[in-house]
């Protein structure tokens, strides 16, 4: 048993994604089933697409570009009164979140935006490019994009 935690701990995330799959057909849990599926389905159609196999952070980068499209329709589902689509919306964001790494906390974020700014020199929001360059390595998807910017923006605004 202890072999396959340590296994799980060192696999990547493709390799994660094809054994949640394999358990998920054998325990008959449809709905990660197709979840899972269609993240493969997009993992591959990306490697096809580029013609090269992605690595870690281009997988990362997929699987939270999915979680913001399942968080753009729940925000039509509830316009639309659909609250069957928002709780499916949910639920699969709950499962392909399994698959990304720990959130970072927003201060250890703030803290590295503001080191970024103090390494570039960074003194206005026309200087958030420069900034985003320097961050977005370090942060390695452990933060949405949108979440990195807005932290970036707010520091150069003050």
């Amino acid at each position: 048993m202890w072999r396959k935690e340590r296994y799980n701990q060192i696999m990547d995330t493709k390799a994660k994604l094809n054994e949640a799959m394999k358990d998920a057909m054998k325990s008959g849990d449809n709905l990660r089933k197709q979840t899972i599926r269609m993240v493969l389905a997009a993992v591959k159609q990306a490697e096809v697409d580029k013609r090269v196999d992605l690595d870690e952070v281009a997988v990362t980068a997929l699987i939270q570009k999915e979680v913001k499209n399942r968080r753009e329709s729940i925000e039509d589902a509830k316009k639309a009164n659909r609250d069957d689509l928002v709780a499916g919306n949910e639920s699969e964001i709950k499962i392909l979140e399994e698959f990304l790494p720990k959130a970072m906390p927003i201060e250890e974020l703030k803290a590295l935006v503001q080191a970024a700014i103090t390494e570039t020199g960074a003194a206005a929001p026309s200087d958030m490019g420069k900034v985003m360059k320097v961050v977005m390595p370090k942060v390695a998807g452990r933060a949405p994009n949108d979440m990195i910017s807005a932290a970036v923006k707010e520091l150069l605004t003050k």
